[in-house]
């Protein structure tokens, strides 16, 4: 009897010490992501007595404080600012043009690094100490943030200023996929040569292309990236403000891999509606049960694909597993164009998008995507191994 009861009782403290281990787990599980922005402690003693110059727009936020106003209030000395696509406050439309002005809040002038100046000139560079980066990306070689951020490091090298990264969370982070970019297709909608989901956040990016040399001629900023606390590459990140107009939610911005490939295609991907990237349509009732007309919306699609007609296809807000890079929609669509003429409409822009001439020809084949996904080695799984040397957060394949 007392070795029964020594054994439930055994049993008992087993069962509340694993339960005990499980809560410790899951409160751990629990920590809020902190973005590097938010540790102002530290990153702030290295900014004393320094000019500052921000390469930032509307995600550029500690809380519901814009960084500029944040470091202004704090004393320090913010000079200039930079403004990537879509602009400092985020409202302009892909593509659009960004003009040069003055912050009307602050104003501090700002300098457009979208349309003809793409780098900071020397001359905007007189007087600034360091240059810091706080963007939130989507984790996405054409997403053009961080072609920005390549222009800005590269400006730093060149005069020798230091370039800080305040890192923050990769909403695709948690794996890699697509062809990696060949060299000889390097424009501003992917420049360098790693795949379409590249795995990275802008800070571990950005020690990627200092160290592999990929700025002009080979040169080396000085640069500083500060990391975000309790995040990794298998963290689930919600965005809490839209990184642009057309990615107004963590579907969008999950689902804009895949479809915008669909950019340079007859085929619509919801621009000019209120779920960009979250649907698939074209004028033709054929193409499904689902419908929608875009309409221009200023800021967001002034002129979108098949403006005023109703497209017919797919509502894709309906998903609830979200697949990742995929060319199953792209494959499918191709193929329901065996009666219309022209599915790839800009091939060229296709082309950059892919960061290759095969994809195109591929898909136009009707090859299937296990033997397009096959192409893309070994170059793909030598990424993969060159990302390692750059992590600065535990990865997704290698967590418990």
């Amino acid at each position: 009897m007392k070795r029964t009861f020594s054994k439930i009782t055994a049993l008992i403290i087993l069962m509340g010490l694993l339960a005990a281990h499980s809560v410790a787990a899951n409160t751990n599980k629990r920590k809020p992501i902190t973005t590097a922005a938010e540790r102002t402690s530290e990153y702030f003693p290295l900014l004393e007595g320094k000019r500052i110059a921000l390469v930032v727009n509307k995600t550029s936020t500690i809380g519901k404080t814009h960084l500029v106003d944040t470091l202004l209030a704090s004393g320090f000395d913010v000079s200039l600012i930079f403004a990537p696509e879509h602009g400092f406050r985020g409202d302009k439309g892909a593509g659009e043009k960004i003009t040069d002005g003055k912050d009307p809040k602050t104003g501090i002038s700002i300098i457009s690094l979208y349309g003809k100046n793409r780098k900071p000139a020397e001359a905007h560079l007189q007087g600034i100490d360091i240059v810091i980066f706080d963007i939130q990306d989507v984790g996405v070689r054409f997403y053009t943030y961080i072609s920005t951020m390549h222009y800005a490091m590269e400006a730093c090298a060149e005069n020798g200023l230091t370039f800080m990264v305040l890192d923050r969370p990769n909403p695709n982070g948690d794996y890699v996929g697509g062809p990696v970019l060949e060299t000889a297709m390097s424009s501003f909608v992917g420049m360098h040569p790693i795949p379409i989901v590249h795995g990275l956040t802008v800070g571990e990016l950005a020690l990627m292309i200092n160290n592999e040399k990929w700025l002009k001629n080979g040169v080396k900023c000085k640069l500083i990236v500060v990391k975000n606390k309790n995040w990794s590459h298998s963290s689930k990140y919600e965005l809490p403000i839209a990184p642009s107009p057309n990615l107004p939610n963590y579907k969008a911005i999950r689902l804009y891999p895949s479809l915008c490939l669909f950019e340079a295609t007859a085929v619509s991907i919801g621009r000019g509606t209120e779920f960009p990237f979250q649907t698939i349509g074209f004028p033709d009732d054929s193409f499904g049960n689902f419908s929608f007309a875009p309409v221009s919306m200023q800021g967001a699609a002034p002129n979108p694909k098949h403006k005023d007609l109703i497209c017919y296809g797919q509502d894709l807000r309906v998903l609830n597993a979200i697949p990742k890079f995929t060319l199953d929609y792209l494959i499918r669509y191709r193929k329901r164009f065996i009666y219309f003429d022209n599915f790839m409409t800009r091939t060229s822009f296709f082309n950059l998008l892919a960061g290759n001439k095969e994809l195109a020809y591929q898909i136009e084949q009707g090859l299937s995507e296990e033997t397009i996904s096959a192409s893309w080695e070994p170059e793909l799984s030598n990424y993969k191994t060159l990302r390692k040397k750059y992590l600065l957060y535990p990865d997704f394949d290698n967590e418990k």
